[in-house]
């Protein structure tokens, strides 16, 4: 909260003109919600449709009565039942390296919340070095956070999409930039994602794993807490401990385990689902 509070404040101190009156909130919550409480408009935002397929393993989407997709709407219960104990609207999704499936768990995860709550959710392709959720979405093309920064006048509001009929809306990374973490450190990201996140009643940010690049940590100034995705046989124990032990303040809520062996839970979980003493279906994984 303080490291927000202060991105934000030097920017409020950037944009007024010198001289000019007015006077400082004393309390970081004061000043958040003055920022916040500016109103930005959807209304505006361009449509796209998802086409993924069943190969993308959107399973949320494309085969809502899967063990897979029942068990992101128990991550969903979870998650809404954890908002009682403690603050949490705005969700970063990493892992210690690629190919852990962070990507497939964000998109699955963002999908969930629109259908099954009808919470007004943001998806954010927070990768901004390899960015894989709009292949997970089968979107090409799209502007984003790359074009925004590139001229930096028009209201962040104008890049999202809304997906499909849900109420889901997507911010792209757009164009890759040269150093994409430029605009993670900026007090103008800052004060245009928290102005972008007050419309929503849910954000999920699907960032770039924590080894080699430090953009979580730039996140994590931006977000109420983070998920963790391990995938069995992939992540090192090494890069685990490392990338959680460089973070400044980790804000770990959860840590959700991909493709993990089955066992006899898993098992009695098929039968159940596919009505018969069938294998039960892994959880499927993606590249990012």
């Amino acid at each position: 909260m303080g490291r927000l509070y202060e991105s934000l404040k030097r920017a409020e101190m950037d944009r007024r003109q010198p001289g000019e009156p007015g006077s400082q909130p004393t309390h970081p919550m004061e000043f958040l919600s003055s920022i916040i409480a500016e109103p930005t408009e959807l209304e505006g935002a361009s449509t796209a449709t998802i086409a993924a397929s069943v190969t993308s393993h959107l399973v949320a989407l494309t085969d809502p009565n899967s063990l897979a997709a029942e068990k992101f709407r128990i991550l969903v219960t979870r998650l809404e039942n954890l908002r009682n104990e403690r603050e949490l609207k705005s969700l970063l999704v990493t892992s210690s390296v690629i190919n852990e499936g962070k990507t497939f768990v964000s998109g699955n995860l963002a999908v969930t919340l629109a259908k099954s709550g009808g919470s007004k959710v943001l998806l954010v392709e927070g990768d901004l070095h390899r960015p894989a959720l709009r292949s997970l979405l089968g979107l090409t093309g799209l502007r984003g956070l790359g074009n925004w920064w590139s001229g930096r006048k028009e209201n962040l509001a104008h890049y999202l999409y809304k997906l499909n009929d849900m109420p889901l809306w997507l911010l792209s990374a757009g164009v890759v930039l040269d150093q994409p973490s430029q605009i993670l450190q900026s007090a103008q990201f800052a004060e245009a994602f928290a102005k972008l996140g007050g419309c929503f009643d849910w954000v999920i940010v699907d960032s770039a794993p924590m080894l080699p690049t430090g953009d979580v940590n730039l996140w994590l100034r931006l977000v109420d807490q983070m998920l963790l995705v391990v995938r069995e046989g992939v992540a090192p124990v090494k890069a685990l401990e490392q990338g959680l032990s460089g973070l400044d303040k980790p804000k770990l809520v959860g840590v959700v385990l991909n493709e993990a062996s089955e066992s006899d839970q898993a098992k009695y979980a098929g039968e159940y689902y596919y009505g018969g003493p069938k294998r039960a279906k892994k959880a499927p994984n993606e590249k990012q």
